[in-house]
C-alpha cells in the first residue's frame, strides 16, 4: 500500500502561524523532557517546503444563481 501524502496550499502568514505552533509543541515536549526528533523533523521541512506560485480564482460564494 502507497503512504498517502498532503499538499497544503499557505501563504507567508498561515506557514509562520504553523512553525509557531510546532516550536510550542516542542517547547512542551522538552519541558516534559519527551523527544522532540518528529517535531525537529517536521519544522525543518516545512521552513524548507518549496514556494510555487499558484493562481488563485475569485469566490463565488456570495453570487446570486
Amino acid at each position: 500500500m502507497k503512504e498517502e501524502r498532503y499538499h497544503l496550499a499557505m501563504d507567508k502568514y498561515d506557514k509562520s502561524i504553523m512553525l509557531n505552533a510546532l516550536n510550542t509543541l516542542r517547547t512542551e515536549q522538552v519541558r516534559e523532557e519527551r523527544p522532540t526528533d518528529p517535531v525537529d523533523e517536521l519544522i525543518i521541512r516545512v521552513s524548507k517546503a518549496p514556494t510555487r506560485k499558484v493562481k488563485v480564482a475569485p469566490c463565488r460564494c456570495n453570487e446570486e444563481r
